[in-house]
């Protein structure tokens, strides 16, 4: 079974309100892309990844005039995919929802959230992922509420072999300074988007945590946002929210190949998922951002990881429809893991 993890870039805007794909010659939220090149690269992709489930961060949205299912299943049907029903969990103000697309004749999956229902009043312990979590970020013995702007999809998912685990999709806060206007802003505002991001790892560490000592097969999956030795800031927290959510010494730990591969060459060149045009600087800056992390019980079943990256995967470059698909469909590659459930 495949399984795949993949951050479209505004796929939201391939659609009208009705959940029908534009496919025209208007412009996509991709500079200097059409919808209708975007549309057809990520047709590309899909086909080409051939997926039992694509868990797709930033779909489609799903709010009071738009339906985030709709549209993916429209998007399935249009290019006669295997993963053709979508599943959705908490919708978010963001316009970039998470949801997932699967095939309904290999797997069943429901949205499926634990936690305790707290809403604006927030807990200690793992609460529901669309309420607030309570943590003393700054340490003056206050406790902040912290939310995630998107809520993690948490999916119980039986395959049709009878193997039953969870996945849990996430899309952790970015850290950009956005609104900043000066050296001093830039840095203050970096480091209290740091701190809330790990604290939002801190929260779905301890959601892991509960499954991995009920002994339950799980994935996590998506885009972290974030990795090993990513930015100066980490040194100043001492660890990424990626080694957060992996585990650390005295924890039960997930496994992630390439999240390891950076944890252990930081001076080295390691595996990127992401490629981004930085304008001030005149270049491409490519990051591990996108991961798939598994427990115990998933990676001993013949696990096998592959990030579809354009320029670094052998058969990808062989390829020249699907290099070029890749490029032009967004600015993160997907993450696949075949495995025998």
């Amino acid at each position: 079974m495949r399984i795949a993890t993949y951050n479209v870039e505004w796929m939201d805007r391939l659609f009208d309100q009705d959940g029908t794909l534009f496919n025209d010659g208007g412009w996509s939220s991709r500079h200097d892309v059409t919808r209708a090149q975007q549309t057809e690269a990520l047709g590309v992709v899909f086909r080409a990844m051939d997926a039992d489930a694509v868990m797709i961060i930033e779909a489609p949205d799903q709010s009071k005039h738009r339906e985030s299912v709709t549209a993916l299943e429209n998007f399935a049907k249009h290019f006669d995919l295997r993963a053709r029903k979508a599943v959705i969990g908490f919708g978010n103000n963001t316009q970039q929802e998470i949801a997932m697309l699967y095939d309904p004749d290999v797997m069943e999956a429901h949205h499926a959230p634990l936690g305790d229902d707290l809403g604006d009043i927030g807990g200690r312990n793992a609460p529901r992922f669309d309420g607030a979590f309570r943590i003393d970020l700054d340490v003056d013995e206050v406790e902040d509420l912290v939310r995630f702007s998107k809520p993690p999809l948490e999916l119980a998912v039986k395959t049709e072999s009878g193997f039953e685990f969870q996945m849990i999709g996430a899309h952790l806060k970015s850290k950009a300074p956005h609104g900043a206007q000066n050296h001093d802003e830039v840095m203050r505002y970096s480091i209290a988007n740091r701190r809330k991001q790990l604290a939002q790892a801190i929260w779905l560490r301890q959601r892991i945590s509960g499954h991995l000592e009920e002994n339950t097969p799980l994935i996590v999956l998506g885009d972290m946002n974030d990795g090993p030795g990513l930015d100066q800031y980490e040194n100043l927290f001492g660890r990424s929210s990626v080694e957060i959510l992996l585990g650390g010494e005295n924890k039960k730990k997930l496994f992630e190949p390439h999240a390891n591969m950076a944890l252990v060459r930081k001076l080295s060149a390691t595996p990127t998922t992401s490629r981004f045009f930085i304008r001030r600087e005149k270049r491409f800056l490519q990051a591990l951002l996108d991961y798939i992390m598994v427990s115990p019980q998933i990676q001993e079943r013949d696990a096998s990881w592959r990030i579809w990256h354009p320029l670094d995967d052998p058969k990808c470059w062989k390829t020249p429809q699907l290099r070029d698909a890749l490029v032009m469909a967004s600015d993160h590659f997907p993450v696949t893991l075949d495995v025998n459930i």
